[in-house]
C-alpha cells in the first residue's frame, strides 16, 4: 500500500516596521488572534510558523497572551519555528556580514521568546540566489522553502516535486523544499474538501510531501477572507478534513528531513515566485510578458512551457525605481561605515537600526503598496538617519562636503551636512536637492516618489468575472478605493526632487533648465547657468538657497516636493501671517507672499519659509496611483510647492527654510 502523504503546512507572519498601529491591531483581530485560537483547538494539526522579529516584538508588547499561546504550542510539539532575517530583509541584497547578523538575531529572539531554535528558514518573498546559502548554513539553518516554480526552471518534472532536494554553494549545504503552487492557489480560496483532495493528490508510491508555506494574512486580512475562513469556518473544516483523511499525515519539516532522504542535488536559477517575476518588469516588458503568458494559456501550453517563460529578478526593482535604488545604496554605504568603524560591538543599537533599514517592504512594489507607501519609506529613512547621525558623532564628523556617485547612476551627488541638517544635491541638469535630512526630526523631507506608468494600469479598464468555487484571490480582484482619472496616471518626465528650477526667458518662449558642473566653496555649493548662479548653504538648522540673476527679462520658478507625514490629514496645517488657511491636502495660491509656515503633528515639527522679496506661490498635493490587495488607490506622496518670480534685469533672491522640532 502507498505511504501517506506528509502535509508540511507553514504560515509566514510579517508586518513592516513603521506600519500604522490601527493596521496592526486590525491584522491581529481579523487574522492572528482567530488563526491561533482555531489551531489551538487541534493539537494534532502540526504546522510550521515563521514570524518576523519586529512583528513578534510588537505582539509581545500588545498581545502577550497570543505570544504565550504560541509558546505553549511550541512546547506541546504542535508548532515548528522557522527563522530567517530578523526584520524580514531580502537576504540576497544585503552583505554577507548582515545576513549573518539578521539570521542570528531572529534565532536568538525565537529562542528567548518562544523557547526553540529554528532549523528551517523562511526566505523573504522566496527570493532565491545561491549566494544566500553560505550565510544560512553558517547560522545553523538546515533547510528552507522556495516555490516549485524554481525547481521547474531547473528542468525538473512537476511529478517529482513532493520531497526535498539538496544544494551547495562555496562548500556549504542547504536542503530545499518546493512549495506547491497548486496548494498556494487553493488554500484558502477553494472549498475545504477540494483543498484536502489536492493535498492527498500530491502523494505517490514512496514517502511524499505536500508542501505549503504562504502568508498568514490570506487567512483573514485579504478581502473577503475573514468571513470565509472564520465565520464560515473554512479553516476548521479544512483541518478536520485533513486529520480525518486516511492518506494524509500532518508532519513537521524537521520530522520529514529526519525520516526521508534527499531526492538529490539541485541548482536553482536566480528567481522568485512567478507573479514577482512579472512585477519586477517595467510597463513595456511586462506588457510583452503578459501577452506571451496569455497566448500560452489560450493554446493550452502554459503549464508545460511556463518554466521557460521568465520575467525579471527581484533586483530589477532597483533599476525600475531610482528612489528604491537610492535607499538601498544609502543603506549599503552606512552598513560599510558601521563595519569599518567596528562600532557594533559596543553599540548594539546601531546594528538594530541597520537591520530596520533593511526591511524589504519599502524597496519594492507588486500586489501590495510597498514602495508607494510613504510611511514605510519614512520608517526606513528614520532608521538610516538615526544610524548616520550616531556614526558621524562616533567618527567626529560634525560638518563637511563630499561628492560621489553613491547610487551608481552615472552622476555624482554632493552632500553638504552639519550635525542638524544634510542635503544631497544631484550633479545633473537639475542641480536639485535629492535628499533633505533634518536630524532633529529623523526625517528626509525630500522622500517622495515620481509617477510612473505601471503595467497593471490596464486592469483599470477591465472588469473581469472569474468563475471560482470559493472566493476570489486578491490577485484576481479588480476594485477601486478612490476615484481615479487618466490625469492621475500621467508619467513624470523627471524625478520629484526639490529646488528644480525653470527660467522662461522673454522673447524665447522656451524652458531653459539650470545647469552647471558645480564648484565647492567651503560650506557652500554653487551652480551656474547662462542666466543665473545658484548657491546652497546650511547653518545650524537653516537651509539657504540663493539665486543671482544676470540682466534678463524672464519668469523664474522653482519646484519643491516635500514629504509631509500628515499628508492630507488633520495633523498638517498651512499658516500664513498667523492665520491657518487649511490642511496640507488642500490647494492654495498665495500672491506676493514673504513667508509661510508648514506645521505637521506627525512630523513633530514646523518648517518656516522666508523670502527676500515677495513671490507668487502655489501649494497642493501630489498623488500617485498604485494597486494594493484592497484595490487601486491614490496616495499623497508630497506637498508640491511652486515659487515664482518675475525677473527684470540683474537681481538676486534668497529662499530660507528653518526647521524646528515642536
Amino acid at each position: 500500500m502507498p505511504e501517506p502523504t506528509h502535509l508540511l503546512f507553514g504560515v509566514h507572519m510579517h508586518q513592516p516596521a513603521g506600519n500604522f498601529d490601527h493596521v496592526m491591531h486590525d491584522a491581529h483581530e481579523r487574522c492572528y488572534r482567530p488563526f491561533f485560537e482555531t489551531l489551538w483547538q487541534y493539537p494534532d494539526f502540526k504546522f510550521a510558523l515563521h514570524v518576523s522579529g519586529w512583528l513578534l516584538g510588537w505582539l509581545k508588547i500588545h498581545y502577550p497572551g497570543d505570544v504565550k499561546r504560541i509558546k505553549n504550542m511550541v512546547r506541546r510539539g504542535q508548532v515548528e519555528l522557522f527563522g530567517g532575517g530578523d526584520t524580514e530583509p531580502v537576504l540576497a541584497v544585503i552583505p554577507y556580514r548582515d545576513r549573518l547578523s539578521q539570521i542570528n538575531a531572529l534565532s536568538r529572539r525565537l529562542e528567548n521568546t518562544l523557547g526553540a531554535t529554528p532549523r528551517g528558514a523562511w526566505l523573504t518573498e522566496r527570493v532565491w540566489e545561491a549566494t544566500v546559502v553560505p550565510a544560512l548554513s553558517d547560522c545553523g539553518i538546515l533547510y528552507t522553502t522556495v516555490d516549485d516554480y524554481h525547481f521547474l526552471c531547473s528542468g525538473l518534472d512537476k511529478r517529482v516535486l513532493n520531497g526535498y532536494y539538496t544544494t551547495e554553494e562555496d562548500g556549504r549545504v542547504l536542503n530545499l523544499f518546493p512549495i506547491s503552487q497548486e496548494l498556494r492557489y487553493k488554500i484558502p480560496f477553494s472549498q475545504p474538501d477540494e483543498a484536502v483532495l489536492a493535498v492527498s493528490g500530491l502523494g505517490c508510491d514512496r514517502c511524499s510531501a505536500a508542501v505549503y508555506f504562504d502568508d498568514i494574512e490570506k487567512f483573514g486580512i485579504w478581502p473577503e477572507t475573514w468571513e470565509w475562513v472564520y465565520k464560515d469556518k473554512w479553516l476548521s473544516r479544512f483541518i478536520e478534513g485533513v486529520l480525518a483523511h486516511p492518506d494524509i499525515q500532518v508532519s513537521h519539516y524537521s520530522t520529514f528531513v529526519g525520516l526521508v532522504p534527499s531526492r538529490g542535488i539541485i541548482y536553482l536559477p536566480t528567481t522568485s515566485y512567478i507573479e514577482m517575476n512579472e512585477w519586477t518588469l517595467s510597463k513595456e516588458p511586462a506588457d510583452h510578458f503578459n501577452r506571451l503568458v496569455e497566448e500560452l494559456r489560450q493554446s493550452g501550453r502554459y503549464e508545460e512551457d511556463k518554466p521557460f517563460v521568465r520575467g525579471g529578478i527581484w533586483k530589477n526593482f532597483f533599476s525600475r525605481y531610482p528612489e528604491s535604488n537610492w535607499m538601498h545604496k544609502r543603506m549599503l554605504d552606512l552598513s560599510l561605515r558601521l563595519e569599518r568603524g567596528k562600532y557594533g560591538k559596543d553599540h548594539p543599537e546601531l546594528i538594530e537600526l541597520l537591520h530596520l533599514s533593511q526591511t524589504n517592504d519599502a524597496y519594492w512594489h507588486g500586489l501590495f503598496g510597498g514602495l508607494y507607501l510613504p510611511h514605510l519609506r519614512r520608517s526606513l529613512f528614520d532608521a538610516l538617519l538615526k544610524l548616520e547621525k550616531k556614526l558621524e558623532q562616533l567618527e567626529g564628523l560634525p560638518a563637511g562636503i563630499e561628492s560621489r556617485d553613491i547610487d551608481l547612476d552615472g552622476h555624482n551627488e554632493t552632500r553638504l551636512h552639519n550635525s542638524r541638517l544634510a542635503i544631497w544635491i544631484r550633479e545633473d541638469t537639475s542641480a536639485s536637492i535629492h535628499e533633505l535630512d533634518v536630524y532633529d526630526l529623523d526625517h528626509n523631507l525630500a522622500d517622495t516618489l515620481s509617477r510612473k506608468q505601471e503595467h497593471y494600469y490596464r486592469k483599470m479598464l477591465l472588469q473581469k468575472n472569474v468563475a471560482h468555487e470559493g472566493i476570489v484571490s486578491a490577485h484576481d480582484r479588480i476594485s477601486f478605493k478612490d476615484e481615479i482619472t487618466p490625469e492621475d496616471m500621467v508619467e513624470d518626465s523627471f524625478l520629484r526632487t526639490s529646488f528644480r528650477d525653470s527660467c522662461f526667458v522673454s522673447g524665447k518662449g522656451a524652458q531653459a533648465v539650470l545647469y552647471a558642473p558645480g564648484s565647492q566653496l567651503k560650506h557652500k555649493l554653487k551652480y551656474e547657468s547662462e542666466q543665473l548662479c545658484k548657491y546652497y548653504s546650511i547653518s545650524d538648522n537653516v537651509l539657504r538657497v540663493q539665486y543671482e540673476f544676470l540682466p534678463i527679462e524672464a519668469t523664474f520658478s522653482t519646484l519643491l516636493n516635500l514629504s509631509m507625514p500628515s499628508c492630507g490629514g488633520a495633523g498638517g496645517r498651512l499658516v500664513v501671517q498667523g492665520e491657518t488657511l487649511g490642511g496640507l491636502g488642500g490647494s492654495y495660491h498665495l500672491k506676493e507672499c514673504n513667508s509661510f509656515i508648514l506645521e505637521d503633528d506627525e512630523l513633530g515639527g514646523r518648517i518656516f519659509f522666508f523670502f527676500s522679496e515677495p513671490l507668487h506661490i502655489w501649494l497642493g498635493p501630489y498623488f500617485t496611483v498604485s494597486q494594493s490587495e484592497a484595490g487601486f488607490e491614490k496616495i499623497m506622496q508630497a506637498l508640491q510647492i511652486t515659487l515664482e518670480k518675475e525677473i527684470h534685469g540683474q537681481c538676486s533672491l534668497e529662499i530660507k527654510m528653518l526647521f524646528e522640532k515642536k
